[in-house]
């Protein structure tokens, strides 16, 4: 952890020096090229809702907001898959994770699926990746020139000191905020934070998401040097796309399929290109990145992937790109076996939970990963014994019905489950139907990735 801060204050003095001292005109700055550089910046496992650009209230992401007043804000973009491994690999391959080999979190693309980092090399780009763009030991086989584990502003600096600023650059750059283990000085006041009405609010809730919320800030911080050293470095037409992998370690949003696992913030800035100060409100797939990055780049994406360019969307040209979206979810480990898949349009959500006799269990109960989670859990325990609120939090959060069916737009925390209510019959058998044709099409075998927790008859999950 020491080692991760150290790097934060190497990335502010580097940017400094940047600023005071900067580097001499290269070719590039008097040497109009049409391949834009590209610049993405993934954040690890922050939530839609959590900063100010979404309407956060309290939340310090002033970065996020600036990139907002230069550029394009998305408001329906989600990932394919709540979980860093498989959200990552659809990223780099433009394909669901059924069909790319990367279903549960810690596996990785089957070998032989091409990644479309190969369509930008075949265009003239440099590939870099640094910090975590690709998921562990999966990033080699993604085919970037450059892979490195830093994500500061000094390694970054050193890289395009060195290279030919002829070649157009297509840089991804990957931190590990806000992921567990969050700040160990919470930098906010835990009374005055506002909890989701998902939460059950115990003092050690208000804790740790007040770590949570330090490193969201921390993420927005390090988004704005890199945005601000490519500002400076790269061309002026630069295309920056700020986005990430899933939502916030929390019960009801990473390993979910409800909105606050999938739905992801994505902005993006292109100077003369992008409207400044716009918003939009198309239904994109993180599925759909790379395809756009390729035809911002001059090129076609290949036929039989499952994303779609959204160019014309960032151009203004399009305000409508997808009537739907897909998600899948297959596990993480032993401490998370349960398999979900859904299918969203602008108002109605269809979630189908493939296991519905077992226990709904991740880390924050299990104890896995930084042990933060336990330290709320035991309270959300001790609260459901005298509160029926509580009980019912947290009953739903590891018993799931077979069938959950929400209206977003009247209900977007998705507490109200209307599965069961005839006056939307006919909207979930035509939803249920999509979902079903969808998976075969992706040749879904819809497996078990671990032995899964048994439920207990109290509705928890039965000891191991």
């Amino acid at each position: 952890m020491g080692g991760h801060r150290n790097q934060r204050l190497l990335l502010a003095s580097t940017l400094a020096a940047l600023v005071l001292c900067p580097a001499a005109a290269s070719p590039q700055d008097s040497q109009p090229r049409a391949r834009p550089d590209i610049v993405v910046f993934l954040s690890d496992d922050h939530g839609f809702d959590d900063s100010s650009v979404y309407g956060a209230p309290g939340i310090r992401t002033p970065n996020m907001q600036r990139l907002a007043a230069e550029g394009m804000t998305f408001t329906h973009a989600f990932v394919a898959s709540p979980s860093c491994a498989p959200s990552r690999a659809a990223l780099l391959t433009g394909l669901m994770p059924s069909r790319n080999g990367a279903e549960a979190n810690q596996t990785f693309k089957r070998d032989g699926v091409r990644s479309l980092t190969e369509d930008l090399k075949a265009l003239g780009y440099q590939l870099a990746a640094f910090g975590k763009v690709a998921h562990g030991a999966d990033g080699p086989r993604h085919g970037f020139d450059v892979l490195d584990k830093r994500y500061d502003a000094q390694a970054i600096a050193g890289f395009l000191d060195r290279r030919d600023a002829s070649v157009p650059l297509a840089l991804f750059v990957g931190t590990n905020e806000p992921h567990v283990p969050w700040a160990e000085q919470p930098a906010y006041d835990p009374a005055a934070i506002v909890l989701p009405p998902t939460f059950v609010d115990t003092p050690q809730t208000r804790v740790q998401r007040a770590r949570y919320l330090t490193d969201v800030t921390q993420m927005d911080s390090e988004l704005g040097e890199v945005f601000d050293l490519a500002r400076r470095r790269l061309r002026p037409d630069t295309l920056f796309i700020y986005t990430s992998d899933n939502g916030g370690q929390w019960p009801f949003a990473k390993w979910n399929l409800y909105d606050a696992g999938i739905r992801s913030p994505l902005i993006a800035v292109w100077p003369g290109r992008v409207k400044p100060g716009s918003r939009s409100d198309a239904m994109l797939s993180w599925v759909d990145v790379l395809p756009t990055l390729i035809e911002a780049a001059g090129g076609q994406a290949p036929a039989g992937i499952d994303g779609r360019s959204f160019l014309g969307v960032l151009r203004g040209a399009a305000s409508r790109h997808r009537d739907e979206v897909y998600a899948t979810h297959s596990g993480d480990g032993a401490n998370n076996v349960y398999p979900i898949r859904c299918i969203r349009t602008r108002r109605f959500k269809l979630i189908v939970n493939l296991f519905p006799q077992y226990a709904h269990t991740t880390n924050t109960d299990r104890g896995g990963g930084s042990g933060q989670g336990r330290l709320y859990y035991a309270e959300w325990r001790a609260a459901a014994e005298r509160d029926e609120g509580a009980a019912r939090t947290l009953r739903r959060y590891h018993q799931r019905p077979p069938e959950e069916f929400y209206d977003v737009l009247a209900d977007p925390f998705e507490l109200r489950n209307l599965a069961a209510d005839p006056k939307y019959a006919d909207v979930i058998a035509g939803m249920r139907k999509r979902l079903d044709a969808w998976m075969k099409e992706q040749g879904d075998t819809r497996r078990l990735f671990n032995t899964p927790v048994p439920l207990g008859a109290d509705g928890m999950p039965a000891a191991r």
